[in-house]
């Protein structure tokens, strides 16, 4: 009997060695999970509200930039003066570099003093760029955070650094929303709601 155990034995520590030996060998080349940071995680999230409100901007024709609900004259409306679709996206891009500068520092752009974005910037060309520079800023005010400083608060903000990365991710989606309201009112199906090409 002890000579049928032994080799037995044997056979079962070779194969449960030769199995270790190649789960050590297989995590060894696999490449490393990506550490989740609190950085990475914020970034995430602005790139997704930068993709949704470009694609929006970028699906409203230039003759149609300056639509406001109030031009529809509807029985009951109340849209005497609400912004109109520009000033909803020259809007999002003024609060995010209002929102975002503490974090990184970056002085204000130049005729930006309210949250209407500066009035010199009409055409859908100056907007939309105005709007991708506001978001490249979101992007470096990501990029600064770290466990240890996400609670400090920057300058002489009352906000701690990632209170406002936060917000300015939750604002421009608000803002968003209203302006999926503007392209529907106009005709357009928005870019997120069109079906996927296969």
């Amino acid at each position: 009997m002890k000579r049928i155990c032994l080799p037995f034995a044997v056979l079962i520590f070779a194969v449960t060695a030769l199995g270790q030996s190649t789960k050590n060998a297989a995590a060894a080349s696999a490449p490393q999970a990506q550490q989740v940071t609190i950085s990475a995680m914020v970034e995430r999230e602005i790139s997704n509200v930068e993709k949704q409100v470009l694609d929006a901007a970028e699906a409203m024709p230039e003759e149609k930039f300056n639509f406001t609900p109030e031009s529809l004259n509807l029985p009951g409306d109340d849209y005497k003066g609400v912004r109109t679709f520009a000033g909803q996206v020259r809007h999002i891009a003024a609060s995010n570099y209002f929102i975002w500068s503490p974090i990184t520092g970056d002085k204000l752009p130049e005729g930006l003093t309210d949250g209407n974005g500066p009035q010199n910037i009409k055409t859908k060309a100056e907007i939309i760029a105005f709007l991708k520079d506001s978001f490249a800023l979101g992007h470096k005010a990501a990029a600064t955070l770290t466990t240890e400083n996400m609670l400090q608060t920057p300058g002489s903000s009352k906000s701690t650094r990632l209170r406002l990365a936060v917000f300015g991710v939750e604002h421009a989606f608000d803002h968003y929303g209203q302006m999926v309201e503007y392209l529907r009112m106009s005709g357009i199906v928005p870019p997120a709601s069109r079906p996927k090409s296969e």
